[in-house]
């Protein structure tokens, strides 16, 4: 009998990957909601998108029912559209393309660095072209990309950037800033800080997501938020989103119903991607309770690095002196696995109850991206890191004894493939 028969049938736990974290809280909040009769946009995602703003540091939130939906108007906001590049890294989820080809623009793919999650900031700078607008960098896991060496190489290409932009707000964005724009895709991000600030106040415009398997949920959802633009009112910019997201309304359902203000215009054929009040509703309490999701976060990411550590098992940095991530994901790669092996473990693992997943399989091995052009063998080093990589479930639902029981079957069963 083998070790992961042995396992199997001693196993009393079965550990999900990623379950959302709902209590009374967020239940009771959400049925006040439906009882006010106000479900969608309304008091409650003003409410949430000032907590957000406040949380983040930055002067404005706009809640949208996507992350996808936030970085796309994100570039949209910042006219960024055909005939524009975005340098994107290829070590990440679709998402982050997608966005901006939404938008019509060309996405180019870099590598990443040796033995990390984060973009290598050398070929970025090689990939910059006259048509370069944005460089869009991924908080992943909830650690923070160096977002000083993105505006470093931003600074130094500045005399080569051309503002654009297809709107009126896009060309001011654009020239207001007289460089490439930085976006952060900080959707693992939230509550993540380096160097004294928040995710959220690193880029130009970064997107969050809130989507059920992320740290803080309302079920679907995500946010925008930006940093303040010397010539251009925060209030304009917002009112942009608001444009966007709501067919191009020049009113929200909140502010028609005030006295007499029922007449609207629209002011282009746009978009549908608001947040309803009973997302929000989730999001409020998600919010209260959100610093403590953080705090067991850490006290599970400590667990596991001591058993890789043991193992010799590479993962995530998650903490140091001047950085906390928010804890989104256990990234482990086992030295010396093949991709079969890697597949091998986690049925393994999963036999004994441990889910576990991959994040991710790079976007140029994608059939969509490969149709584009794009070839995996131009990316040795993202494709090295996701061939032996396994990702751990991390969340708040997890008991100390599911801890255990995931370190002591992972344990087992790497000591036993290794033979």
């Amino acid at each position: 009998m083998s070790g992961a028969e042995n396992l199997n049938m001693t196993a009393k736990r079965v550990i999900p990957f990623s379950p959302p974290d709902i209590t009374d809280l967020e239940i009771n909040e959400v049925i006040e909601a439906m009882k006010s009769g106000w479900l969608t946009t309304g008091p409650r995602t003003k409410e949430l998108e000032k907590r957000l703003a406040e949380y983040c540091h930055t002067s404005k939130v706009v809640c949208l029912n996507s992350a996808t939906a936030a970085e796309e108007l994100n570039f949209r906001i910042c006219g960024i559209g055909e005939g524009d590049e975005v340098i994107v890294p290829a070590y990440t989820y679709t998402a982050t393309a997608s966005a901006a080809i939404h938008c019509g623009a060309k996405v180019i793919f870099v590598d990443s660095r040796k033995d990390s999650t984060e973009m290598d900031y050398d070929r970025v700078a090689e990939a910059i072209t006259g048509k370069t607008k944005a460089i869009v960098a991924v908080d992943l896991g909830g650690i923070i990309a160096d977002y000083d060496k993105l505006y470093k190489i931003a600074e130094a290409k500045k005399d080569s950037f051309v503002p654009g932009g297809n709107t009126d707000l896009g060309r001011r964005i654009q020239t207001a800033k007289g460089r490439i724009l930085i976006f952060s895709d900080a959707a693992h991000a939230l509550g993540a800080e380096k160097d004294g600030k928040m995710a959220g106040e690193f880029a130009d415009f970064t997107d969050f997501s809130f989507h059920a398997v992320k740290n803080f949920t309302t079920a679907e959802g995500g946010a925008s938020t930006w940093k303040d633009i010397p010539g251009i009112e925060n209030e304009e910019i917002y009112h942009s989103y608001q444009l966007y997201s709501l067919h191009g309304q020049s009113k929200d359902a909140l502010a028609k119903t005030q006295i007499g203000g029922w007449e609207y215009d629209i002011i282009g054929p746009w978009y549908k991607c608001n947040m309803t009040d009973i997302m929000a509703a989730m999001g409020l309490r998600q919010l209260d309770r959100y610093p403590e999701l953080l705090k067991r976060r850490k006290e599970i990411i400590g667990k596991y690095d001591a058993m890789c550590d043991e193992l010799g098992v590479k993962h995530l940095i998650h903490y140091t002196e001047n950085s906390t991530s928010s804890g989104h994901l256990y990234l482990a790669r086992i030295p010396g696995a093949s991709d079969e092996l890697r597949r091998e473990i986690i049925i393994r693992l999963a036999e004994c109850g441990v889910n576990t997943n991959v994040h991710y399989k790079p976007l140029p091995m994608m059939t969509a991206y490969r149709e584009m052009g794009w070839d995996i063998r131009d990316f040795p080093n993202a494709y090295d890191y996701y061939a032996n990589l396994i990702t751990l479930p991390l969340h708040t639902r997890l008991s100390d004894e599911d801890v255990n029981y995931v370190c002591r079957v992972f344990r087992r069963v790497i000591k036993e493939m290794r033979i």
